[in-house]
């Protein structure tokens, strides 16, 4: 029997870094952007052991990434990658890198296919996850693997337990947007930078953490309202997480130029959209962009 799934990428509105201390992330599925896994088993045990082969946009992204997860993976379960044999296809349009998910894809996707091998327990998905995407972010929140998962706008926090995800229902729908910094972000070496900067001045962590904290909880406050009451303070929220990544040293370069461009353009509000220092930028518009802006601009629903 062919196993198959469908991961879809991420953004996130305001949260991240900060959540790996506790405060909530607000996160959504971007459905444009998706790992499609496909694995056709071989019961033959003369054939060939597993085969890959790549598609999509951004599919041979992923041709280190896949060994490295699947290695991992056999290694928690204490299997032998020989024993598995058929061919996986994996059709991606997430590019790797970039904030946008595609590593929780991946180790979501290895998981499910896991679970399908009945070496997995459905209740072992998100934790299994974890485990597989530390080998991209050494300390991994879980916020992009829980969105992946489920596939549904989440708020979510760290560690607490029952209560980690609650799915949002925004009464209303901004004219929101990603587009690409012009550089590729590396997810483990901003979070190390984050904690760095922590270490050698707890007292302005602290309060970078509590203006995220403040820019989650505005940002879900101003979802709840109208179009028209809700607008200006959602933009008020972006503003002032765009500020803590600027705090951490995170968008130094390209994204800041790409930021400033986007501004030039006519966007109300902007800021790093996952790790920053390169990767996506999130956009909120209170009109519809021009042709050219569009160009640059994914549709985030």
């Amino acid at each position: 029997m062919i196993f198959q799934t469908r991961v879809h990428g991420k953004w996130i509105l305001a949260g991240e870094h900060s959540v790996l201390r506790g405060t909530p992330a607000l996160v959504f599925p971007l459905t444009s952007r998706s790992l499609n896994f496909t694995f056709e088993p071989k019961a033959n045990k003369t054939s060939e052991s597993l085969q890959l082969e790549l598609q999509g946009e951004h599919g041979d992204e992923l041709q280190l990434l896949f060994w490295g997860v699947l290695e991992k993976a056999c290694s928690l379960r204490k299997i032998f990658r020989q024993e598995l044999r058929g061919r996986v296809v994996m059709a991606s349009s997430i590019p790797v890198g970039a904030g946008l998910g595609a590593s929780a894809a991946l180790s979501v996707a290895v998981a499910q296919w896991f679970q399908y091998l009945k070496v997995l327990r459905e209740s072992e998905l998100l934790e299994f996850s974890l485990q597989l995407e530390n080998l991209f972010h050494g300390e991994s929140s879980g916020v992009d693997l829980a969105v992946a998962l489920s596939g549904r706008p989440l708020k979510y926090t760290r560690g607490a337990g029952a209560l980690s995800q609650v799915f949002l229902t925004p009464a209303w729908t901004p004219q929101w947007y990603v587009s690409y910094s012009g550089k590729r972000g590396v997810t483990m070496e901003c979070v190390n930078r984050v904690k760095q900067l922590i270490k050698n001045n707890a007292e302005l962590g602290q309060k970078i953490d509590n203006d995220m904290k403040a820019a989650v909880n505005l940002a879900e406050k101003a979802l709840s309202e109208t179009a028209m009451t809700g607008l200006l303070p959602l933009a008020q929220a972006i503003d002032l997480a765009k500020s803590c990544f600027e705090r951490w040293g995170l968008t130094e370069g390209l994204p800041e130029q790409h930021m400033h461009w986007l501004k030039q353009h006519g966007a109300m509000a902007v800021k790093p959209t996952g790790s920053g220092n390169g990767g996506y930028v999130l956009s909120l518009w209170d009109h519809q962009p021009s042709a050219a802006a569009l160009t640059k601009l994914i549709p985030c629903f």
